[in-house]
């Protein structure tokens, strides 16, 4: 019962959705509108799960002072101070403590945690940019018309060319056809992907969320 309950609720409520999708009656409408506010409740609660689950797990890291407990901690009681500032019995307005916190620590550390992935890109680009092949070499030809087309340096070196071939023109017609043909063929096989895994899901066959099971 512990299986099937959970993947008779899933198929119930799946085929629910669906139905929605396909059918414009007030009543489903209404219905199915219900499950999703309830699906937000859920939502929420979840976070509270999250929380304690990151709490018993750093609390046991600590006791045990595995490697790295000292970071736990610090994860601990960065929580703690946020949370009671910003908490029940505090307030996220501007001007608060909790709003001088998030815009003084928590912005810096994201721009710098972007700093760092962006030398990873780079990396990246540099590998991927080798010309091993005649595709790698379009690639690196089509970097190079787009970064330079988007900085000033390209405007200045292509400017007495004829406008069809400068390369700000150059780069807004890579990035607007053979760019967004390219994207929407990404976005079409992502969402093959979610339709399939949603019927898999629907229907059964995927059970990780379950528990372990596959």
């Amino acid at each position: 019962m512990r299986r099937e309950i959970p993947l008779a609720i899933t198929f119930l409520i799946g085929i629910f959705m669906l139905v929605d999708f396909f059918v414009p009656h007030h009543v489903v409408s209404s219905s199915a509108e219900e499950m999703k506010q309830w699906g937000t409740i859920i939502i929420a609660a979840s976070i509270l799960l999250g929380v304690g689950n990151l709490i018993r797990v750093h609390f046991h890291k600590i006791r045990r002072r595995r490697e790295g407990w000292g970071y736990s901690i610090t994860t601990l009681a960065i929580m703690a101070i946020m949370f009671a500032f910003g908490g029940p019995w505090g307030t996220i307005e501007e001007g608060s403590a909790f709003n001088w916190m998030f815009l003084n620590m928590q912005v810096p550390l994201q721009s710098t945690m972007f700093s760092l992935l962006a030398f990873f890109i780079a990396s990246a680009a540099y590998r991927a940019f080798r010309l091993r092949s005649a595709e790698a070499s379009l690639l690196l030809i089509a970097a190079i018309i787009v970064m330079l087309g988007r900085v000033p340096l390209g405007q200045l070196m292509t400017r007495s060319w004829p406008e069809a071939v400068q390369l700000p023109n150059m780069t807004e017609v890579i990035m607007a056809y053979p760019n967004m043909a390219a994207f929407r063929g990404i976005l079409m096989g992502a969402a093959l992907g979610v339709m399939a895994m949603g019927l898999r899901i629907i229907l059964g066959i995927e059970r990780s969320y379950l528990g372990g099971e596959k």
